[in-house]
């Protein structure tokens, strides 16, 4: 009787932080899709440290860190916006950090947190005054709608390269070798979550994941750990390292730019996708409130470059969790929690091989493009900004690149058609910083 009691109140405490009924959901189902994203995240545990390596940032420390950022703030933005994304280190921006900056040696990987910071600040600023979501608004709602196909198409093209289905090392996009066991247990995993879904199989992706993670064990795909726990080690190496000394100088703007667009619209481009999917948008394509997650990731990117890590932003891979049921903040708040407990059950974490994932990706990639079919086609005014957003984000891998040649496609079109006394001064100003992006 004690233990129905308790049951009940801890219902109650959950129904009241994150209105379960309201959403449609409950308990179970949220806990499942907090841990299908994770699963679909845990990549960014040996991938993350591995590119900030380059900058000579110690791995160990950079896992920790990683770990944290995406644990701390997964579990602020599910609490803060009761909206079931997850945060963590940009892929990317990542990159472009520990490469382009320092490796290079245009900076030290201390004064690139320094300009990170700074940028975060930006981002802090604008999201706090709304001007984050003034630029939501400016969209035209057609391109808002196929945002949600742009995450789709850039989630089936993580997956293709993940399963190996496709090559880009020869400068090209061919087919991959379809002989590798890799890629023939992908193509297994992609067909049970397919048929899982279609039986409606409550959990279907992590029951997928999981699947494709046994089945990869005897053919050495997935590695069995020598141990299940283990100690994280210090962080002191890369925490409270920033050096501001480079952020006064007016040649490093363009790299603050660079952080900023680059977040902006990966972050926009992810909440309007994944809220598409999740039913979240209003009938003009805008997500209610949505300064909140913005300011989230604002904040996130400033800790984050304390802590000693670059960008942090909200995750695609949200996306996973939504398609599992996950509707409010106990998505992000389940995925946050076991992000920090990876922190002592990491080589358990790192089981889980990048094949059980891709077929994932794929799966939700194709989901999403579902939202193709709001938009205007009898309108080629409306639609040929969409797909040309769609085919740039194919072609770039990135969302930020779409996002920002579909605004300026808008713009350019709505002109030559003699309508540009309908398009907002914002979308003029928008358009003209996206130009400059492409071209600095």
């Amino acid at each position: 009787m004690q233990q129905i009691k308790i049951e009940q109140r801890n219902k109650n405490l959950f129904e009241k932080l994150f209105k379960l009924s309201e959403n449609n959901t409950d308990i179970k189902t949220e806990i499942t899709a907090g841990t299908t994203t994770f699963m679909t995240m845990a990549y960014a545990l040996i991938v993350h440290p591995l590119i900030m390596s380059a900058s000579g940032m110690p791995i160990g420390a950079m896992t920790v860190v990683t770990a944290l950022t995406a644990g701390i703030f997964s579990i602020f933005m599910g609490t803060y916006t009761n909206l079931p994304f997850a945060l963590g280190p940009a892929m990317g921006s990542n990159a472009f950090f520990a490469y382009t900056l320092v490796a290079s040696g245009l900076t030290t990987w201390q004064e690139g947190l320094g300009l990170v910071f700074v940028s975060g600040v930006i981002f802090l600023i604008m999201s706090f005054f709304g001007f984050r979501e003034i630029v939501v608004k400016l969209l035209p709602k057609n391109l808002k709608i196929g945002i949600g196909a742009v995450v789709g198409i850039f989630l089936i093209q993580l997956g293709f390269g993940s399963a190996k289905l496709m090559d880009l090392s020869k400068g090209k996009i061919a087919i991959g070798n379809l002989k590798s066991p890799e890629t023939i247990l992908a193509i297994v995993g992609l067909f049970i979550i397919a048929a899982l879904i279609v039986r409606k199989v409550k959990g279907a992706i992590l029951i997928g994941i999981l699947l494709v993670t046994i089945l990869g064990i005897p053919l050495g795909i997935t590695k069995i750990p020598t141990s299940l726990m283990s100690l994280p080690p210090s962080i002191a190496d890369v925490s409270f390292k920033l050096d501001f000394s480079k952020v006064l100088s007016i040649k490093f703007l363009p790299i603050m730019f660079v952080f900023f667009v680059g977040d902006f619209f990966s972050t926009l481009g992810t909440l309007l996708g994944v809220s598409e999917k999740a039913g979240l948008l209003d009938k003009d394509g805008n997500l209610p409130n949505i300064q909140k997650p913005f300011l989230v990731d604002a904040i996130a990117t400033i800790a984050g470059a304390v802590l000693g890590t670059t960008v942090v932003t909200t995750y695609v891979e949200s996306a996973s969790g939504v398609a599992e049921g996950g509707r409010t903040g106990l998505t992000s708040v389940t995925t946050g929690l076991i992000f920090l407990t990876a922190l002592f059950f990491t080589p358990i974490a790192l089981m889980i091989p990048a094949i059980a994932t891709a077929p994932v990706l794929i799966i939700i990639g194709i989901m999403m493009l579902e939202s193709l079919k709001g938009i205007e086609y009898g309108d080629f005014s409306e639609s040929f900004p969409v797909f040309f957003m769609i085919a740039t984000t194919a072609y770039t891998s990135s969302i930020s690149n779409g996002v920002g040649v579909g605004i300026i496609a808008y713009v350019f079109l709505r002109v030559l058609i003699g309508k540009a006394k309908e398009i907002h001064i914002g979308l003029y100003i928008l358009s003209a910083i996206m130009i400059y992006y492409f071209i600095r």
